[in-house]
C-alpha cells in the first residue's frame, strides 16, 4: 500500500449527511475527518483525470469506460483504502490522531482520560442479557465542552489501561464559517439565497493520512495535487512512511474493539452475527457507542442533473466507539482490510484497534 498525507492548499469543506440547498437549509456543517467515501470519490476522479477521461462526456460509451477504470456507483473496483485518519507531522513524520474513546472517564483536571472499569451489575441495577457488564459505576467523570483527540501512542496506552492526556480539537484544526450567495443558471445572484458553510482549516502540519492500494500510476508515488471535498478544494498529497496500526493480539480471553473509522451494521449498533468477523465464538459483554452518524451520497451516473441523485441514508456507528468481548480476538482470514463492518470494508470503513482488557 501507498500511504499518502493530504493537506489543503487553503481550507476543506466536508458536508455532513443533511440535505443542503441554498434557500432550503441556510447552513452546511463540515464533518471531520470525512468519511472514506469522500476519499474514494476524490481518488477515483483523480485517476480518471490522469487517464485523460473527459468527465463532461455523459455518453454511454464514456460511462462504460469510466466503469472499467474505477468501478460503478455501487462497486469499488480495484481501489482499497484505509482511513482517512487525522494526522499531524511530528519529528518529520505524520502521526495519526484518533477520536476520544466513548468509554473514557474525564479526570478532575479535565484533560486526563481513564478507561471506564467494567463491573458486573449490582442487584439494584438491571442490564439486558446482551450486555451483562456496566461501566464506570464507581467512577466520576467531569463534563466536557467537546471530546478530545489522542495521538496513536496515547490511544494505545489508554487501551492498555493507562491514564493519558487528551488534546483539544483546536490544537489540530479550526472551524471557519463563510457566507455565500446562491447563483442561478445564468450565474446571476438569486435573491434570498444566502447560506453559510463551515470550513475546516487544519493547523500547521496537520492533514489526513490515507493508505491506498489498487491504483498504480506513477503519479501517486510522488507529490501532487488533487481536488477534495465540497467546492473541489485543491489538496496537496505526498507519499509518506508511517508507523502501521497495531495487529490484533494472537490469543486472548477478553478483548475490546476500538473503532478507528466509522462502521455500518445492517441491524443497527451491532451486526446480526459477530461470528461473521471472528474465527472463534465470542460474546459481547459491554459497549460504549457514541450517537449514530448519517451518511448518504449521490449517484451522478444514474442522474447526471442531480435532481434525484441522493442515495438512501445509512446510520453509522461513529469512530471512537468501544465494544467489549469475552473470547478469542482472532479475526476471520479473508476479511477485506481486516475490517469489522457490513459495508465499505474495502475503502476504509470499520477499521479497528483490538486490545486485551
Amino acid at each position: 500500500m501507498i500511504t499518502l498525507f493530504l493537506q489543503p492548499v487553503d481550507v476543506w469543506l466536508f458536508r455532513d449527511g443533511r440535505p443542503f440547498d441554498a434557500g432550503s437549509a441556510h447552513r452546511a456543517e463540515s464533518m471531520f475527518p470525512p468519511y472514506p467515501t469522500v476519499i474514494q470519490g476524490a481518488f477515483r476522479t483523480h485517476k480518471l483525470i490522469l487517464a485523460g477521461i473527459n468527465l463532461g462526456d455523459r455518453s454511454n460509451a464514456n460511462k462504460q469506460t469510466i466503469a472499467n477504470l474505477v468501478g460503478g456507483p455501487d462497486t469499488f473496483g480495484s481501489l482499497e483504502l484505509r482511513g482517512p485518519f487525522l494526522a499531524r507531522r511530528e519529528n518529520g513524520k505524520p502521526v495519526r490522531h484518533f477520536p476520544q474513546p466513548a468509554d473514557a472517564i474525564v479526570e478532575k483536571d479535565k484533560i486526563s482520560l481513564t478507561s471506564a472499569i467494567p463491573d458486573k451489575p449490582k442487584s439494584a441495577l438491571k442490564t439486558s442479557q446482551v450486555l451483562p457488564y456496566l461501566f464506570g459505576l464507581e467512577q466520576e467523570s467531569e463534563k466536557q465542552d467537546a471530546p478530545f483527540w489522542l495521538s496513536q501512542g496515547a490511544l494505545l496506552k489508554y487501551l492498555a489501561g493507562e491514564t493519558v492526556r487528551g488534546e483539544k480539537s483546536n490544537s489540530l484544526f479550526e472551524r471557519e464559517d463563510r457566507t455565500g450567495i446562491g447563483m442561478g443558471a445564468a450565474r446571476v445572484v438569486d435573491e434570498g439565497m444566502l447560506y453559510e458553510a463551515s470550513f475546516i482549516r487544519p493547523c500547521e502540519g496537520v492533514g489526513l493520512l490515507v493508505e491506498m492500494d489498487g491504483y498504480n500510476e506513477p503519479e501517486w508515488r510522488q507529490p501532487g495535487i488533487l481536488h477534495l471535498g465540497g467546492e473541489k478544494r485543491m489538496t496537496y498529497f505526498k507519499p509518506e512512511n508511517v508507523e502501521p496500526l497495531p495487529a490484533a493480539p494472537e490469543k486472548t480471553d477478553r478483548f475490546k474493539v476500538y473503532f478507528a473509522t466509522p462502521t455500518y451494521f445492517e441491524t443497527g449498533w451491532q451486526p446480526a452475527d459477530w461470528g461473521k468477523f471472528f474465527a472463534e465464538p465470542v460474546e459481547l459483554v459491554g459497549a460504549a457507542v457514541n450517537r449514530y452518524e448519517i451518511l448518504g451520497g449521490f449517484n451522478w451516473i444514474a442522474d447526471p442533473d442531480g435532481s434525484s441523485a441522493h442515495r438512501p441514508a445509512r446510520r453509522f456507528v461513529p469512530a471512537g466507539s468501544v465494544y467489549y468481548f469475552e473470547g478469542d480476538a482472532l479475526l476471520k482470514p479473508g476479511l477485506p482490510q481486516q475490517a469489522i463492518t457490513d459495508f465499505g470494508a474495502e475503502i476504509g470503513f470499520g477499521q479497528t484497534i483490538i486490545k486485551e482488557w
